[in-house]
């Protein structure tokens, strides 16, 4: 075991940043233009980091395999981005976003990233505004903010239901600026496919472009890896098909090491499974916990007629509901982290209580928001607060103003409308708390190699809270990264441009090469979606919302023997030199394959449960989580060495000078 150097800087935790931006080293503007800096990803972090870099004077070259940097999965983020500004006069501050982030993470992220994160969040609204970010606003003008999970003030900013678009659209038009003064180059439909290290130093990639199949070698000062995170490893998943851990494994396998694998998000609300047919799963934003009630049936003779569609849930009366958040968790009811709010929706599930054909689906009302809105309404137009009709009219129109298009989404995807009866909404994977291991400076342990956004493990613990993902994303590329990596490039002033013809890319091409042409090759008789969603149901049936010992051992034999199988009889249909996604989706998979089985092992050596690692044999009375401070108060960081299962862990202690350390409690 080895401790990490996570280069915290000295002095109180409201200092720090502060003080780290005013010692370390800076290039000048005349010695950024001989800088060559490759960016991976271009989504919120990977967007904003090209366009600052860019627009500092440095030389970027920034790489997405999609078609256009705006179709970047950042944009599917529905509910809003955090800040700490106060707007509403609620008892927001700097220390209280910094201590619900903590808390929300259940005490296991690093107190210094989360400080930070926290005290740059205004910055990001202001520097979103200015970019023409269309954010809601008040009748008075001011931007208007709502409530998300495991929190008790309102500071998140939002675009209706597509904040992650709009902000996109921002880092985007921002980019669009620097591509056009030629200070950014920029690589649509290429994937990075290896990582060149010369000298013990990161100089590179081997990139093929998807669209010609022609692999390609491109040298830089430093390379920054925002590419999102892994949680298509369960194959079902809120994230788009394409994403992918292909740029944080090969890293991983380059040096970097991996932390804390085993962290995975399950959010709340969902559109539930309706079949073996389905290749992704659809997320409901979080906002809709604001003002929609989520419960199932008292009795279980109610869930089972109206699973047979004997009985509609409208015609349930009050009483014969159970708002079991609200009952269980009573100071925040619907708005508790996502991952309580998860395994809550599992265990009434798990017990009979599901209200959907498969039984695993609970509802999200938003019949008494409507009632509570239009009265309000009516009292404001004039109009006759005891006609019900009117009432219930003005309310959806509120409603719709606020969420419509969420509500349009489900209805399309569904064929139900949710103004007239509840949603259906089951857990699913969404997020990534686990990641590359990076220092304060957003560091791996290969110098000049950064990781910035999901794709690190930072900031967020062991869940995270809603609407963070967007403030971490923009923070790092917007606030952080235009530091930290000066202060690193500042020793390659005299290097020069970094050549490719060296023995170092020599060898990575041939990797790659290889690697492909053992795809193109093989004459199995399986597709890789086989053996993907065979992975998929592995992960998430035995280290999903919850795992065990014995489950996860028997995962990892699994996952070895699957992973030997797809070597052999994957096929992998056309050739090298072409447009050929199931080349694409092979090399994806194969990674999947290696990741998983770490994941495992990360599980199994964590010996308590806290945030969305939940372990059955460590829970309370109540099926709380039941971490253990004394024996995992670390990050795990594993080194690569040769197999996933021979993965060497490294721990990082976790001080707490700042925050208490106690179970957390939202009731």
């Amino acid at each position: 075991m080895s401790v990490l150097d996570s280069k915290i800087p000295e002095g109180p935790i409201d200092k720090k940043w502060t003080n780290h931006k005013n010692h370390i080293n800076l290039v000048s503007p005349a010695n950024k233009r001989r800088i060559d800096v490759i960016v991976i990803g271009t989504g919120l972090a990977g967007g904003a980091a090209a366009a600052s870099l860019a627009e500092l004077g440095y030389n970027v070259k920034a790489f997405c395999y999609q078609d256009s940097p705006r179709r970047a999965h950042s944009i599917a983020a529905q509910g809003g981005i955090n800040a700490a500004k106060n707007y509403q006069n609620d008892g927001d501050s700097t220390y209280r976003l910094f201590y619900d982030t903590i808390k929300g993470g259940d005490y296991r992220s690093r107190e210094a990233n989360v400080y930070r994160l926290a005290e740059v969040s205004a910055n990001i609204i202001d520097q979103c505004v200015a970019q023409g970010v269309p954010f809601a606003r008040e009748y008075g003008g001011l931007l208007d903010n709502r409530s998300f999970g495991g929190v008790q003030v309102s500071r998140t900013f939002y675009a209706k239901g597509q904040t992650g678009q709009q902000l996109l659209l921002g880092a985007y038009s921002a980019m669009s600026r620097q591509i056009g003064k030629g200070k950014i180059k920029m690589y649509n439909r290429h994937e990075m496919l290896e990582l060149v290290v010369v000298g013990g130093k990161a100089r590179g990639i081997i990139a093929r472009n998807l669209t010609t199949g022609e692999i390609e070698r491109h040298s830089a000062h430093a390379v920054l890896i925002c590419s999102g995170g892994y949680g298509n490893v369960f194959f079902l998943s809120t994230n788009a098909m394409g994403s992918n851990v292909t740029a944080g494994w090969k890293i991983h396998k380059k040096g970097a090491f991996f932390a804390n694998p085993c962290y995975t998000q399950i959010h709340p609300t969902c559109i539930p499974v309706s079949g073996d047919h389905q290749s992704k799963l659809t997320l409901m934003s979080e906002s809709l916990r604001n003002d929609g009630r989520i419960w199932v049936p008292k009795k279980k003779e109610d869930a089972e007629a109206i699973r047979a569609k004997k009985l509609k849930p409208t015609d349930l009366k009050e009483e014969d509901r159970d708002y079991y958040l609200e009952r269980r968790y009573p100071a925040f009811g619907n708005l508790v982290p996502r991952d309580v709010a998860s395994r809550a929706a599992k265990e009434r599930c798990d017990a009979g209580f599901g209200v959907n054909a498969t039984g695993e689906a609970v509802f999200l009302d938003f019949a008494s928001a409507i009632q509570r809105y239009g009265k309000e309404a009516a009292l404001v137009q004039g109009e006759d607060v005891d006609n019900s009709e009117v009432v219930t009219h003005l309310g959806k129109k509120v409603v719709e103003a606020k969420y419509g298009n969420l509500f349009q989404m489900y209805e399309q995807i569904v064929d139900d409308n949710p103004y007239e009866t509840p949603m259906m909404i089951y857990p699913a994977v969404h997020y990534t708390m686990g990641g590359i291991w990076v220092d304060y400076n957003l560091m791996t342990t290969i110098p000049g190699c950064f990781a910035l956004g999901e794709a690190n493990f930072s900031d967020h613990g062991a869940n995270r809270l809603g609407a963070s993902a967007l403030m971490q994303g923009l923070a790092d590329g917007y606030f952080v990264i235009p530091y930290t990596v000066g202060d690193y490039l500042s020793g390659d002033i005299r290097t020069g441009a970094i050549p490719t013809d060296s023995p170092e890319f020599d060898e990575a091409e041939k990797e790659v090469k290889e690697r492909l042409e053992h795809f193109i090759n093989n004459k199995g008789t399986k597709t890789v979606d086989y053996f993907h969603k065979k992975l998929g149901k592995i992960m998430w049936e035995k280290c999903g919302m919850a795992r065990n010992k014995e489950g996860l051992e028997q995962a990892i034999q699994d996952i070895r023997a699957l992973r030997e199988e797809f070597w052999k009889d994957v096929r992998v249909p056309g050739k090298m030199d072409e447009l050929n996604p199931e080349l694409e989706k092979a090399g994806r998979v194969a990674d999947f394959l290696e990741l998983g089985e770490l994941m495992c092992k990360d599980a199994l050596t964590r010996n308590e449960s806290c945030g969305g690692h939940f372990r059955e044999e460590y829970q309370t009375e109540e099926g709380e989580a039941m971490r253990d401070d004394d024996g995992y108060t670390h990050v795990s960081a594993w080194e690569y060495k040769g197999d996933p299962g021979a993965a060497e862990l490294h721990k990082e202690d976790l001080k707490y000078e700042y925050i208490e350390l106690k179970q957390r409690s939202y009731k």
